[in-house]
């Protein structure tokens, strides 16, 4: 069995905007020519797209950062830089996606060839040809390309089963999963041999097909964490007919009644949602000795208690996953069952509506100061920071308009008011300039 990965950390970062340019015409003829820099390329998104083939999010053990390229630069002659390609990585249907960071759901990706963008390229920075204006004809002045969004994000996959096996461990889930479909998972008499959920797809002996789930033996107090807590119970949430494997030997020492109504109660107490579920009951073990006698007692106690919210005329198969007896009618009336129930919404949250801020959030400041212990003011901030990655320090007149914009935001008052005199140094992210006041 490969292993199952159902939830992953990746990190993406879209390409940055090419550069735009500063550049003269430099024709025979033409004395000064006019300015000539083209504007840079659109850096590439990163975009998640659904790929029905695949079934888990094992490519992305090996596989965690995923980089967009950047845009082209700007180049003379008033020529654009080209954009960048987007990059596109292939998820299977089922994954959520949220940002790692803020725990935000930015989308459900369920549909083949569904495509989500989650991280957005940089825009091209301008060239010296978009800043000419009459009073300034010639300007030195074009601006680096936007940064790339980068961030994290948590890729969940929920098991797309239709059928769900559950039962407590050790009733033969996992052979019964290994008898009726392809999956081959490993079958040990050993509690919790199932530590991530089994995938099978199994065909009926009329040429119907679903998917089944093992969904790893459930053991009372899981919904409150314990044992193997509620990431398995998760698995189940997406599944339409929960099958009910009750071991009917007997021979763990257990009551199989007793069992039956624990693993109601816990699928219960996860989400009530799970007992709204058709249920089928699989008496399995029926080759064993004692079996027949306990299967009796079972169906006598189901009929004691229709009073009972769980038991609406539940079906009872027995089957023995052994020597393959009962398997067919199983299968037949598990698929019938399927083909009369709907699909579960799968939850009640809220898709975040515009998925990417491209302005910045008001509630945040657009910069703050801090002073380190050799006494330069440092100056920090997400609006501050991309104005500064996106001004080129080689011009004058770029810097100037540096200067310009920090004022706008009000820079200058504020630091005023901390205290900072003449000549103070003051740094953002690796470049000094003194203060003037």
């Amino acid at each position: 069995m490969s292993m199952f990965l159902d939830q992953v950390t990746i990190d993406v970062k879209a390409g940055k905007g090419g550069d735009g340019m500063v550049a003269f015409r430099r024709e025979k003829y033409v004395p000064d020519g006019g300015p000539a820099g083209g504007d840079g390329g659109r850096g590439g998104d990163v975009i998640l797209v659904v790929d029905e083939g695949l079934r888990t999010l094992m490519d992305f053990r090996y596989n965690r950062h995923f980089r967009a390229t950047p845009g082209e630069n700007g180049m003379s002659k008033g020529m654009h830089g080209r954009g960048a390609e987007d990059t596109y990585v292939s998820v299977p249907p089922g994954t959520t996606v949220r940002d790692a960071d803020s725990g935000v759901l930015i989308g459900d990706l369920i549909e083949n060839g569904q495509e989500l963008i989650v991280a957005h390229g940089g825009r091209g920075g301008r060239g010296n040809t978009r800043f000419a204006s009459p009073r300034n004809p010639a300007p030195e002045l074009a601006e680096n390309g936007e940064p790339g969004q980068e961030r994290n994000i948590e890729l969940e996959l929920k098991v797309l089963a239709d059928v769900g096996l559950v039962g407590f461990p050790s009733v033969g889930k996992s052979t019964i999963l290994s008898v009726i479909s392809s999956a081959r998972p490993k079958i040990g008499a050993y509690h919790f041999t199932t530590l991530v959920p089994n995938l099978g797809m199994v065909t009926t002996s009329d040429g119907r097909s679903f998917a089944a789930a093992d969904l790893p033996g459930l053991i009372e107090g899981a919904s409150q964490g314990v044992g193997l807590g509620t990431q398995f119970l998760r698995h189940i949430e997406r599944t339409r007919v929960i099958l009910h494997v009750i071991d009917m030997s007997g021979m763990e020492g257990r009551e199989p009644y007793e069992d039956y109504q624990a693993i109601n109660n816990e699928l219960g107490s996860h989400n009530l949602r799970l007992l709204e579920r058709p249920q089928i009951i699989v008496a399995n073990k029926m080759d064993m000795p004692n079996a027949e006698e306990n299967l009796k007692k079972f169906k006598e106690q189901l009929r004691k208690d229709k009073e009972d919210e769980f038991a609406d005329d539940i079906p009872v198969f027995a089957i023995s996953a052994v020597t393959k007896q009962g398997l067919d009618n199983l299968l037949n009336a598990t698929a019938d069952l399927l083909e009369v129930t709907p699909e579960f919404l799968l939850y009640d949250e809220e898709v975040e509506e515009d998925t990417v801020n491209y302005g910045f959030q008001s509630d945040e400041p657009e910069f703050t100061i801090t002073r380190e212990p050799d006494a330069t003011w440092v100056l920090s901030g997400e609006k501050l920071e991309k104005l500064f990655k996106m001004t080129n320090f080689d011009h004058d007149e770029t810097v100037m308009r540096f200067a310009r914009q920090l004022r706008s935001m009000g820079v200058d008052e504020a630091l005023r008011a901390r205290g900072a005199k003449d000549g103070d140094l003051v740094r953002i992210d690796k470049f000094e300039f003194e203060f003037v006041d």
